[in-house]
């Protein structure tokens, strides 16, 4: 209960300096840059190391995609038949295709199930919804605004990301038998300050500015993004005979709220940003139960 108290307050204490402080100018572009490139990446070098691989990794994986090719199939069918603009089909695909797996994702996971959640976590986002945005995400912004994609771009983002280097590192580490004692102390404590300065970076972009014409669509979008793609997460995972706390994870990572990036990756090719910036704002907050919720019903029972 602490945990996911810290959450609120985290988020709420961002939505307050937003309202009623004078923030200094630039404070959340600083804040994602080292909750990014340093807080994630010490994170991902503390657990990943101690991560044990099996058979059924493959699962957190492949729910990011899962997520993300259903919303491109559900959108791309209904947009047409519902009058959609291609800039509207286009930013429903990308924030409710695309989830919140680290800002939103790693501090309940965290909260609902300890580090090994966590671990599992970083897979489903590092494997999973960052390879996603990064290409498929660009794939459909560049489409969907009339623009061509660049694979060489795309390429450079992957792979210059300080997480996913920190990702190819842990594993090579793990297989070696992880860090030197005096070395593993350090990335804990740079990894904590995660949780609170992503929630309150959260807190600060919050924006909710619906309207009438934005209902119908937004709803169609969260109605996707928190209830049918786990749910279609959750029966593939029951199929494939995937369980236990992978099974949990990969489900609650999909059922995350939409992802910030995505909303940016929107307003930079002009996919309707005030749409997706309604759909972000609704989607954190109704996560917030939505999540803990779909836990208690898949059978995931905190630390």
């Amino acid at each position: 209960m602490s945990a996911l108290l810290l959450l609120f307050v985290c988020l709420i204490l961002g939505v307050l300096v937003a309202r009623f402080a004078k923030p200094p100018a630039g404070i959340v572009p600083g804040i994602n840059w080292w909750v990014l490139n340093v807080a994630l990446a010490a994170l991902v070098l503390e657990l990943i190391p101690k991560l044990k691989f099996d058979a059924q990794l493959w699962f957190p994986v492949a729910a990011m995609w899962l997520t993300f090719g259903g919303a491109w199939l559900l959108f791309g069918l209904l947009g047409p038949r519902m009058g959609w603009s291609r800039q509207r089909t286009g930013a429903l695909i990308l924030v409710c295709g695309l989830g919140n797996t680290a800002y939103m994702g790693y501090p309940m996971i965290q909260a609902l199930h300890g580090k090994a959640g966590l671990a599992l976590a970083v897979v489903a986002d590092q494997l999973g919804a960052f390879p996603v945005l990064a290409s498929a995400g660009i794939v459909v912004a560049s489409i969907y605004s009339g623009r061509t994609p660049q694979p060489r771009l795309m390429l450079r983002r992957i792979l210059s990301f300080p997480p996913f280097l920190a990702l190819l590192l842990g594993i090579v580490v793990g297989r070696l038998g992880g860090w030197p004692s005096w070395l593993d102390g350090v990335f804990a404590p740079i990894g904590a300050t995660l949780t609170p300065l992503a929630l309150f970076s959260v807190g600060l972009q919050f924006k909710f500015h619906p309207g009438q014409r934005q209902f119908g669509a937004a709803s169609w979008g969260l109605g996707w993004k928190l209830l049918a793609a786990p749910l279609l997460c959750w029966l593939l995972g029951t199929v494939a005979g995937v369980g236990g706390l992978v099974l949990t994870v990969g489900v609650l990572q999909a059922a995350m709220a939409p992802m910030v990036s995505a909303a940016i990756l929107a307003d930079e090719y002009g996919l309707e940003p005030t749409l997706a910036n309604t759909v972000l704002g609704a989607g954190i907050v109704l996560s917030l139960l939505t999540v803990p919720l779909g836990n208690l019903l898949i059978g995931g029972v905190a630390p």
